[in-house]
């Protein structure tokens, strides 16, 4: 088991990411009562989608059920699945790729609550695959040969630009992609050290404010209205703490809802937890909050990750959704 979730940590955790505001720290005992308030730690990437869940610490959706949230930054999907099954985490936040990878692997997880989507409109989604003002590349498939930027390898960014590739005529095989965070991509593309970056918000903000192009709306590209990632923790967790997981997936979906609702209160959030300029702020593009999971899209991902040979064996999603 050590072996197997060392190769699913294909992300590591970067010192270097934006701080994480008020919601806790890693200092904070996790998983302890104080006061008749349990104190969760929940893996998280520093992007836009996660908002929701600082949204709702503010205005007390989780201290009402009983929960603080401990909030730890990391990479990718890919190293919090590893953190949540060894105990670090008692939650995670990850693309349905990389939980579904883990699945297939033997690696016990759980889905638990939705936690963000794609809005479904072409040019007009959260996240996107850019090149930089003046390149010569036009179209996905020109990407052959060149180098593209996703967060973690093996993950649903992958998946995304491997499949607009496709979907161009171009052999995805002949795409070099490269592993780099999210807020290091736009610096990456200006300077050079890659071609291409498939970003989401606020990196997707920072390269329109340079002038940068968006070739492909990669997540729209693979199924309308796609869940792109879930709220999750371990089977054992889940096991242990039926009461604790069900208080936490109540409060992440009014959250989630309050999120939709409250677009100008989301891009005041955000700033407690990225260093996005206020004015790129004001250009994010939000992603869309349901608190279900549209199954059907990810069957679409499902699809394309046996194409691409991502699973050991297909993953059973009626054991992993909730």
């Amino acid at each position: 088991m050590r072996r197997l979730l060392a190769g699913l940590a294909v992300g590591t955790v970067l010192a270097a990411l934006p701080a994480c505001g008020s919601s806790g720290s890693d200092d904070e005992p996790a998983d302890k009562e104080s006061g008749g308030i349990t104190t969760v730690k929940v893996g998280i990437i520093p992007i836009v989608d996660v908002a929701p869940l600082y949204l709702g610490e503010k205005k007390g959706f989780f201290e009402e059920r009983g929960l603080k949230l401990s909030l730890s930054p990391a990479q990718g999907g890919a190293a919090i699945v590893p953190g949540v099954v060894s105990g670090q985490f008692q939650f995670g936040f990850s693309n349905v790729t990389s939980l579904m990878i883990a699945q297939s692997n033997g690696v016990p997880v759980r889905a638990v609550v939705n936690g963000a989507s794609s809005s479904g409109v072409e040019g007009e989604d959260f996240g996107g695959l850019m090149v930089k003002k003046g390149s010569p590349v036009k179209t996905p498939k020109e990407l052959e040969g060149r180098k593209v930027a996703v967060n973690t390898l093996k993950n649903i960014n992958e998946t995304a630009v491997r499949n607009s590739v496709r979907q161009d005529g171009g052999d995805p095989d002949k795409v070099e992609l490269v592993e780099l965070a999210f807020d290091q991509m736009p610096a990456a593309l200006e300077n050079g050290q890659v071609d291409a970056a498939m970003v989401v918000e606020p990196a997707l903000a920072t390269i329109k404010a340079q002038g940068g192009t968006e070739i492909a709306s990669s997540l729209v590209d693979i199924a309308d209205k796609l869940t792109v990632a879930m709220y999750f923790t371990s089977e054992k967790y889940a096991q242990e703490n039926p009461e604790l997981v069900k208080r936490f997936r109540e409060a992440t979906a009014e959250s989630l809802a309050y999120a939709d609702a409250h677009p100008d209160e989301v891009r005041e959030v955000v700033t407690t937890y990225t260093k996005i300029p206020a004015a790129t702020l004001e250009q994010v593009t939000l992603p869309k909050w349901p608190a279900e999971a549209n199954r059907a899209s990810i069957m679409a991902l499902l699809k394309l990750g046996n194409e691409d040979g991502l699973f050991k064996k297909s993953p059973d999603l009626d054991a992993l959704l909730p």
